[in-house]
């Protein structure tokens, strides 16, 4: 089969052995493939992330000396079993898979690492256990946008948005438009993002954010009707709570601590928006923190591989919640292949282009400009 390797950087096209599934397994012909962010970061600096992966318990993360098919954001049709499978499926049928593969004892995340080749090529392995069915009739392009959708969908039930609260997203590269997507289907009536791409602004409006801001130009904590809950400073914080107190010790023998235990259990006290975080690069953090209303809830969903640094006594004084977010479970990838083919999420904004096998490295190139692509998806076929 086809195939594009990366190896030191460099993306080639090579010609492999078809995949034969093993136990448990099911070989797919891959229709298309999404090119994630994080291939985009492991084609230069997947020795950072083999570092943090083997500190987690994961040996065989790809390196930079390694020759890996990547590609873990793909939708395929059905070719062949391997022994010990229930055969689910027909051939031909088209499936989406949560990108993981076991060998005897061990997990292997496809296309991340040389054990587990992934969906840049003509032919993947799954595991057949934890892949799905594509409901009849559903857009393939979409489908294949599935596992990224899913990331989002983790990081708003991460973030526990209620429809009132408001939602503030800073970037709005291809994960903070799937965060917008999923924060519309979650019926969130106020979202808020920010970038300082034009064209990345253009597409965050499409996929459902409520406002949109260019930081550059205009903040993003002052660019909605800010509820009186949220607060940007401890005099008004805790003037609101002696205003409370002052209030309540007028009605005679009342329990005013009951009282204020059910406003909070009613969501009647301050606290600040929910702020996810999808840029992933130094100093981010740090800058939420710093200009983050009192008591927001911030979700980490970008994944920065260097070193960074915030001042934990400023949100400590906020009383800021931060919330690290990376993947999803199978019950919420479900969730999210169902939701986009039912139409309750339209993430076909995020669809900027198709490239055949030839293409790939291009289009890595092109997806480096942020007013070029959002997600550039890959048919082997072509």
């Amino acid at each position: 089969m086809r195939a594009v390797s990366s190896h030191r950087g460099v993306l080639d096209v090579v010609d492999l052995p078809q995949p034969v599934p093993g136990p448990g397994q099911v070989l797919l012909r891959v229709v298309r493939c999404g090119i994630c962010g994080s291939d985009l970061h492991a084609r230069h600096h997947s020795d950072a992330s083999a570092d943090v992966a083997r500190e987690v318990g994961y040996d065989h993360f790809m390196r930079q000396d390694h020759h890996v098919v990547m590609g873990h954001e793909f939708v395929g049709e059905v070719v062949s079993y391997g022994p010990k499978t229930r055969r689910r499926w027909d051939t031909g049928d088209l499936v989406v898979t949560l990108p993981v593969l076991r060998h005897g004892d061990q997990v292997h995340m496809t296309g991340l690492s040389e054990l587990a080749p992934g969906g840049f090529a003509e032919y993947v392995i799954a595991a057949e256990d934890v892949t799905m069915p594509v409901p009849e009739g559903m857009d393939i392009d979409l489908a294949a946008l599935t596992e990224p959708l899913a990331v989002a969908h983790h990081a708003v039930r991460r973030g526990r948005v209620g429809r009132r609260e408001v939602a503030i997203v800073i970037g709005c590269g291809p994960i903070g438009l799937a965060v917008i997507c999923m924060l519309k289907a979650a019926g969130v009536r106020t979202i808020v993002a920010s970038d300082y791409s034009a064209g990345r602004r253009d597409l965050a409006r499409r996929c459902g954010a409520t406002i949109v801001v260019d930081p550059a130009e205009q903040s993003p904590w002052e660019a909605y009707d800010r509820p009186k809950k949220h607060h940007t400073t401890a005099t008004g914080l805790f003037g609101e709570a002696i205003d409370a107190m002052h209030l309540l010790q007028k009605v005679p023998r009342l329990p005013w601590w009951r009282v204020m235990r059910a406003a909070e259990k009613a969501g009647a006290v301050p606290r600040g928006p929910v702020v996810f975080e999808c840029v992933g690069v130094p100093g981010v953090i740090e800058d939420i923190v710093t200009h983050a209303p009192f008591r927001s809830r911030v979700v980490v969903v970008g994944v920065c591989m260097e070193p960074d640094t915030f001042r934990p006594t400023m949100a400590s004084n906020k009383e800021i919640d931060l919330i690290f977010s990376f993947c999803y479970d199978p019950a919420e990838f479900r969730e999210t292949l169902h939701l986009v083919a039912s139409g309750k999420v339209d993430p076909s904004p995020l669809v900027t282009g198709v490239v055949g096998l030839d293409g790939v490295a291009q289009a890595f190139d092109d997806l480096v400009d942020p007013e070029q692509h959002a997600k550039i998806l890959i048919a082997p076929s072509r």
